[in-house]
């Protein structure tokens, strides 16, 4: 694969800011600086076995109830969501692709959120070739990240993969309400690609639904369960596979006419 660099080494600190600024902006609640980790934060396969029990116990004492099973899932996702972010918004929105091995994030509580990058070069290119890069990398990541929660509590490696789709495809509907130029069949192309880049094609898919209007809106069918109801059986989430479909299509429809207005 061919890769070329879009800023040169001297500008890295702007063009890393101007990431950090886009992904805050476009989302509302990324919080990013450039730099290196700060004691105590998490870097995929470094040391992080303080950072990762004190998240556990966090969890534990939070959700005494809810299980094994619940506290490696939230592990889990909170590991993977702010790269999946950066990697969807540098690829879709910013237009260069960082190194997102360099990525250091922050616990707060039983969440991870906020995140550190350091000013490098960026690899730019065609969308698709975009895609590839940053997918190679969050595949790497990911790998990774298993690894280290599994250290901690069981989570077996098919629920992690679906779990990794539910966030990618849930992006690609993001990435449409945030880009209106984008299709659905080209966001329904783009989505196959990083999900083909990640391994994990067949872990999930989208949707498509027709509303009144005529437009066709796309919607996550997804594979993987977050195991939320074990904290709250009342209520499960807008693309829960556990609820009835006509119920599942409805919320997320609903989800969707009110982001777009």
């Amino acid at each position: 694969m061919t890769r070329s660099f879009l800023f040169p080494q001297d500008q890295a600190d702007a063009q890393t800011t101007r990431l950090i600024a886009t992904a805050a902006e476009r989302t509302g609640f990324m919080k990013g600086e450039p730099g290196t980790a700060r004691a105590g934060w998490y870097r995929t396969g470094g040391d992080n076995s303080v950072v990762l029990a004190e998240l556990h116990a966090a969890l534990v004492a939070t959700y005494p109830k809810a299980g094994p099973a619940f506290w490696a899932v939230r592990m889990w996702t909170n590991l993977i969501w702010q790269p999946a972010y950066l990697a969807v918004i540098a690829a879709h929105l910013h237009g260069g692709v960082p190194d997102l091995a360099g990525l250091t994030q922050r616990r707060r509580g039983i969440y991870v959120d906020g995140y550190r990058l350091p000013p490098g070069p960026q690899s730019s290119g065609p969308v698709e070739t975009m895609i590839d890069t940053a997918g190679e990398q969050l595949k790497a990541m990911a790998a990774q990240m298993l690894i280290e929660v599994n250290s901690l509590v069981k989570l077996k490696p098919l629920p992690a993969r679906r779990l990794f789709a539910d966030r990618m495809l849930t992006l690609m509907v993001w990435l449409g309400q945030k880009r209106h130029d984008l299709g659905p069949d080209e966001l329904r192309a783009y989505s196959d690609r990083w999900l083909a880049v990640l391994g994990l094609t067949g872990q999930g898919d989208l949707e498509a639904v027709a509303v009144p209007d005529g437009r066709e809106l796309l919607i996550v069918k997804r594979k993987g369960c977050c195991l939320d109801y074990l904290i709250d059986p009342d209520r499960y989430c807008a693309t829960c596979p556990k609820q009835d479909h006509a119920v599942r299509v409805a919320r997320q429809v609903s989800n969707a006419l009110a982001e777009m207005g």
